[in-house]
């Protein structure tokens, strides 16, 4: 009798035990379960990338894929227009600039963030980025006082400002009678030079005067620093982003490598602590140190690239109406055609001696020059294809490896075996430039 009821004792230990681990599995089988569910199928290419930038518009209400409550904010019947020229070094961007310091009804600017970064050195380009919305903030609202944190003991005048001799409103009357405001052409620097330095106060009253004011930019890392300008109801930030073929601008880097080294290297401290990009920190043995950041700092601005158009891509409707790209070789081989479509975006009127300006300034001859960054006549041709005689094969594929791994895929380039395959491959008519394949760039909505 007492051996049987041991025995079903044990039973029922046994079955216990069993119905414990029985549920146990069940627990641990439905917790994996609801983990699976919530992975993705498949990683999406960049994803922690998209899932930032779709942050970025969503954040106020905006609907990634659309909403149009937020689109009666942001009309083009505003009574100022304020544009941003979003470029990067030797893209053609004092070219693109330089159109618009011709126009008599745009107060433009040159690179005023110019002062942020010399005042700041070696201050990386990731750290400067709230010091240059917030310049761009001020200048908008034509308050020029914030030049003074960057000045030191210098006074603020109209000759502080970066550029102010090639400037057409501060070389123009009433603030001096070196030019003419409403004829075209390049300010002579060494008659602007003569002008009577003037108040800052007073360039903050002739900007107040004009409808559209255009700033002109390469330090501005990418578009997400520009989204607080464009959700301002006070700015309404429009963008005019300039992009070029990644070989050519690292063949100018590359000729002027001298001027931008400290630039270059501010670009590379801002990703010093991201293990992909500590190597490009250390200058490579087969080149010189200045070559070397140069063409290091190309692999972040191909990637901020790929980040401008991944946000662009996730924007709202709205910021169609407020964003447009240009490709510098559609700008230089086409001046007139694009001219007028940047100039409708910025609801500005174009004028056959604007129009003739832009056709002479691409119709030059040559394109060398003994200073890089002087804004001169070209020849557009021999600007867009000069990379082709001046880069070597190595230097060629070096830059298709720091491009791969972003966008420069959809350039459908291919690498060269030698120098004369690239050459003979790609020489071509100008009416077929491969370039046209990437960036398709969105018509701003009417």
């Amino acid at each position: 009798m007492k051996r049987r009821l041991n025995k079903k004792f044990l039973i029922v230990i046994v079955a216990y035990s069993g119905l414990l681990l029985l549920i146990a599995y069940v627990l641990d089988y439905r917790d994996k379960s609801a983990e699976h569910a919530k992975l993705p199928q498949q990683q999406p290419r960049c994803s922690d990338l998209e899932n930032t930038v779709a942050l970025l518009w969503d954040n106020n209400g905006y609907k990634v894929n659309g909403s149009d409550a937020a689109e009666g904010r942001f009309n083009r019947s505003q009574p100022r227009i304020h544009i941003y020229l979003h470029a990067t070094w030797r893209t053609g961007s004092s070219f693109l600039g330089e159109l618009f310091n011709q126009h008599p009804d745009v107060f433009y600017l040159y690179e005023p963030m110019w002062h942020i970064w010399q005042a700041l050195y070696p201050g990386d380009a990731g750290s400067l980025q709230g010091a240059v919305r917030d310049m761009l903030s001020s200048l908008y609202r034509c308050d020029f006082s914030v030049l003074k944190l960057y000045a030191g003991t210098q006074n603020i005048s109209t000759s502080f400002i970066f550029g102010w001799k090639t400037n057409k409103v501060i070389c123009s009357e009433p603030l001096c009678d070196a030019h003419k405001r409403h004829e075209i052409g390049l300010v002579k620097e060494d008659q602007c030079a003569k002008c009577r330095r003037r108040d800052i106060r007073d360039l903050e009253v002739e900007c107040k005067k004009y409808p559209v004011m255009v700033i002109k930019g390469v330090r501005v890392l990418d578009l997400s620093t520009l989204v607080p300008l464009m959700k301002d109801s006070a700015i309404n930030l429009q963008i005019i982003q300039l992009f070029r073929d990644p070989r050519a601008v690292h063949n100018s880097r590359l000729k002027s490598k001298q001027a931008l080294v400290k630039e270059s290297i501010q670009v590379l401290r801002s990703k010093k602590q991201t293990d992909k990009y500590k190597r490009l920190l250390v200058p490579s043995n087969r080149m010189n140190r200045a070559e070397s950041y140069v063409s290091s700092a190309m692999e972040l601005i191909c990637d901020n690239w790929l980040g401008d158009m991944m946000l662009v891509t996730n924007a709202p409707p709205w910021v169609s109406r407020n964003y447009v790209r240009v490709r510098y070789e559609d700008l230089v081989l086409h001046p007139m055609e694009e001219l007028q479509r940047m100039l409708r975006f910025a609801n500005l009127s174009t004028f056959p001696a604007l129009e003739r300006f832009a056709l002479n300034m691409t119709h030059g001859q040559g394109y060398s020059s003994e200073k890089p960054f002087l804004i001169s006549s070209r020849d557009a041709k021999e600007a867009i294809y000069a990379w082709r005689e001046r880069l070597n094969v190595e230097q060629i594929n070096q830059q298709h490896e720091a491009d791969q791994e972003s966008w420069y895929s959809q350039l459908r380039a291919e690498r060269w075996k030698s120098k004369t395959s690239c050459r003979n491959a790609v020489l071509q008519e100008v009416s077929s430039v491969p370039l046209g394949l990437f960036f398709p760039s969105p018509e701003p909505t009417r």
